[in-house]
């Protein structure tokens, strides 16, 4: 066995896309995040060239930008290590979970009468 299939770091299988894009290249490359770790990610390209030690940054949802480097590479899938460690729980979690609701969403005085002033309304 190989040194990657006997690490006994926790992973999260997961199926997300995600916004790549490699230093010196100017085009973003959308991949399949296939694996997660607080450490690194496998992800699967489209048919993107990737090379073992490329330096990328990543968008991860509910994270941000992540930089990284391209440890291995299989076909058309490749493990990154990350520069530092993220929680991939908070990846995982839906996206619009904050517990604030929106200033869009909220109401404001003009929005309804408030009981008090509903009995100021005539009624027809």
């Amino acid at each position: 066995m190989s040194s990657v299939e006997t690490r006994n770091v926790a992973r999260d299988s997961l199926f997300l896309f995600a916004q790549l894009t490699f230093e010196g290249r100017t085009a973003a490359e959308r991949v399949k995040v296939r694996n997660l770790s607080a450490g690194g990610m496998m992800a699967e390209t489209g048919g993107a060239e990737v090379s073992q030690g490329d330096r990328l940054t990543i968008e991860l949802r509910n994270v941000g930008a992540v930089k990284g480097s391209v440890a291995w590479t299989q076909d058309d899938r490749f493990g990154v290590a990350f520069d530092t460690e993220i929680d991939p729980k908070i990846v995982r979690a839906p996206v619009g979970t904050k517990t604030e609701t929106p200033a869009y969403l909220r109401k404001t005085a003009l929005a309804s009468p408030t009981p008090a002033d509903a009995t100021r309304i005539r009624k027809l």
